[in-house]
């Protein structure tokens, strides 16, 4: 017997919509979320499913693009020469020693397409053929609103901490100029790759299918971060704080994704 054939037939298209991830029920919680759930269903009365889907992306936005500053105490052992800062240089200089021509190529490579030019126009690709394949706006209402809150959180954590980038003559061409906490193609790149992750998941029938997905997804995302620090585009700190703070607000998105689904069950007839 398959996972599939252990889930309980669906009341309603909406019941089973995106629910499940192999056997798990994405619409269970545990009962300390109650009252959250309960919040979520007033809302949706209120404002229809889909306002009370985005409210909470957008306070979530705004709040994590504030909470940027929590990354203050980051910043505080960057100048002080904390313990993760005191890896910093070091890392740089390994970085520099391993170093040669065809590497250095293959990885400037690499990291262009987690770039600002690129990036975008494969997330948009991507959103579409998703779109169209699985016939419903579940990869807008999950991707777009990831991407715009990785984006205003970039943008924030640049003009709040302005810290100068690695030395030029320790980077490799072609060189950069914006300030360099958090990184954004790192930031970017678990986001996005997380949020279409996600996606993707809620269609894998198969363990090894789920494996997969998930195995690229986070060797996408490890590997932009681990080139800005190859490159010398970025200290480690830049990219370890893009690391926690990306994941930290996927998850924000996700859940509210779950909310949603667990408001559509509850709703549905039958």
């Amino acid at each position: 017997m398959t996972e599939r054939d252990r889930r309980p037939a669906p009341a309603s298209p909406l019941q089973d919509l995106d629910r499940w991830i192999g056997g798990l029920d994405l619409t269970r919680w545990p009962a300390f979320m109650r009252p959250v759930i309960r919040g979520a269903g007033r809302l949706t009365e209120l404002l229809g499913p889909y306002w009370a889907y985005l409210l909470p992306i957008v306070i979530g936005a705004a709040v994590f693009s504030t909470a940027v500053w929590a990354f203050g105490e980051v910043w505080e052992g960057v100048r002080e020469q904390g313990d993760l800062a005191r890896l910093d240089e070091p890392v740089l200089q390994l970085a520099v020693a391993l170093r040669a021509p065809v590497p250095d190529a293959v990885v400037t490579g690499f990291t262009f397409v987690g770039g600002p030019v690129v990036a975008p126009v494969l997330t948009v690709l991507a959103i579409a053929g998703l779109v169209i394949v699985r016939r419903s706006w579940t990869p807008v209402l999950v991707i777009v609103p990831a991407a715009l809150g990785s984006l205003a959180m970039t943008i924030a954590g640049k003009r709040i901490f302005g810290r100068e980038r690695p030395p030029m003559a320790d980077a490799v061409p072609p060189y950069e100029t914006s300030a360099s906490f958090p990184s954004g193609h790192t930031l970017n790149a678990i986001v996005i790759a997380g949020a279409v992750g996600y996606v993707l998941l809620l269609k894998r029938r198969s363990v090894a299918g789920r494996v997969w997905t998930v195995a690229v997804a986070a060797t996408y995302a490890l590997g932009i971060g681990l080139s800005r620090v190859y490159l010398g585009h970025h200290w480690l700190t830049d990219v370890v704080a893009a690391w926690v703070l990306g994941a930290a607000w996927l998850a924000v998105v996700v859940t509210v994704h779950r909310l949603f689904l667990t408001v559509h069950r509850s709703r549905a007839p039958g």
